[in-house]
């Protein structure tokens, strides 16, 4: 399917009339079904990708090897790739600018975590509260990455979301799986919520991405599921958060009084955070990145630059390098501001299943709070910018995509819609310099 053109690029008052013709002039996407038999085996995939592949967002896409139109005024492909696959993509209008075994089935390591935080952040108000027992922390993998909860301790719900996004925390995962009626229940809601996405290529087993026969995803669905998770406002704020505090255990003072101190916690997105040989990418506002002996390293991220909004998952590059799966996301990206209005892509980002039925006047934040709490799980109340509020408990850095020193802090505003014609996206308009 050819990937449309763009028609419109930013709105900050968007018409009921607007949203009705445009949803009423969109056609509906057409999605492949998924391959037939049981998804590959996570463990030791293939050296090669298959020669058919699902074509969901166009053929091109279902093809193994690089996809792209190159021609006079595009500028050439980074040399030194090595991911198995990956995906350039505009993340307002959906066009694949370029790609590379895009729908190859792969375990995704804790990338999967954004399809989990997708489903369940609607869930629960943020600042609802848990006393975590014993069972909650049962089936954690050995080995997982972990931010620190102990039993018996009471954490809010936004607590959790922190140790989910910031820490990777698959401890996190567990308990808030817990408290959504138990880890089966919650992989079968990422389930039915991957297809709901026409994300066909995903199949969850465990919810916090560890290693697990037959889990798999591919850098399209995540690609998807990236931007699907960026329509709420409790993602993005989460997604961008650098620092935050995170509460301790409890313990008696020096004078018997018991006492519990918070502690630092720090994203592993190294983009967003920075590294010794990883500088923060200018323009960087998440998304999540995922580490397992099966996956490798995996990252799917979201960054503006010039008026272009861009998408790009990496999944498993081959280079040894350390962080190289954050030094091949950069150098696509920075193909892909360069090449973004020059290039003619070869596919698309599908739309939800569901889009078309989405009606006018629907909250265009898609912040969590349940559906009877008032607005008490959201984000950022009213009209305040996401990266100006400061989370409970003494976080810091909420809702901020950091950029170099002097360079640009982008804030993904919930208040208004980017239209286009496939699939509305909440604008990015806000800007600040960093403080």
């Amino acid at each position: 399917m050819p990937a449309p053109k763009q028609t419109i690029r930013r709105s900050l008052l968007v018409t009921s009339a607007v949203l009705s013709s445009l949803a009423l002039a969109a056609p509906a996407a057409v999605a492949a079904p998924k391959p037939s038999g049981s998804p590959s085996a996570s463990a030791s995939p293939s050296a090669t990708p298959p020669a058919s592949m699902s074509s969901v967002g166009g053929a091109r896409l279902g093809r193994p090897g690089t996809q792209v139109n190159l021609a006079s005024g595009v500028p050439v492909l980074p040399k030194d790739l090595s991911a198995r696959s990956w995906i350039v993509a505009d993340a307002e209008s959906g066009e694949v600018l370029a790609a590379h075994n895009a729908h190859w089935r792969l375990a995704p390591a804790s990338t999967l975590k954004m399809l989990f935080a997708d489903t369940l952040l609607p869930k629960f108000p943020r600042d609802t509260k848990h006393k975590v027992v014993p069972s909650d922390l049962a089936g954690i993998g050995p080995g997982s990455s972990m931010v620190g909860i102990k039993e018996d301790e009471t954490y809010t719900v936004h607590d959790l979301w922190l140790g989910v996004f910031l820490q990777s925390g698959n401890d996190a995962v567990h308990v808030l799986s817990a408290m959504n009626k138990g880890v089966e229940n919650t992989v079968a809601e990422m389930n039915e919520h991957a297809e709901e996405l026409q994300a066909l290529d995903t199949h969850v087993v465990s919810p916090d991405g560890y290693d697990a026969e037959g889990q798999v995803s591919s850098a399209y669905d995540l690609t998807l599921i990236a931007r699907s998770g960026m329509q709420k406002e409790d993602f993005r704020e989460y997604a961008s958060t650098v620092t935050a505090k995170f509460p301790g255990e409890t313990k008696k003072g020096k004078k018997g009084k018991t006492v519990r101190k918070p502690f630092e916690i720090r994203n592993t997105n190294r983009l967003l955070a920075g590294d010794s040989d990883v500088p923060v990418y200018e323009g960087i506002a998440g998304v999540k990145n995922g580490n397992t002996t099966n996956a490798g390293a995996t990252f799917t991220g979201v960054a503006e630059r010039g008026g272009k909004v861009l998408l790009v998952t990496v999944m498993n590059p081959e280079k040894p390098e350390h962080n190289e799966v954050y030094k091949e996301t950069a150098r696509l990206f920075d193909w892909g501001f360069k090449a973004a209005g020059k290039v003619q892509p070869v596919g698309e980002l599908v739309p939800p299943k569901g889009a078309e039925q989405a009606q006018p006047g629907a909250n265009p934040s898609g912040e969590a709070g349940g559906s009877g709490d008032g607005g008490s799980g959201t984000a950022g109340t009213g009209s305040k910018p996401v990266a100006g509020a400061s989370a409970a408990d003494g976080s810091s850095g909420i809702g901020t995509a950091l950029g170099i020193t002097g360079g640009v802090l982008v804030l993904l505003a919930g208040a208004a819609f980017l239209v286009n014609r496939r699939w509305p996206l909440p604008d990015l308009v806000r800007r600040r310099t960093r403080p």
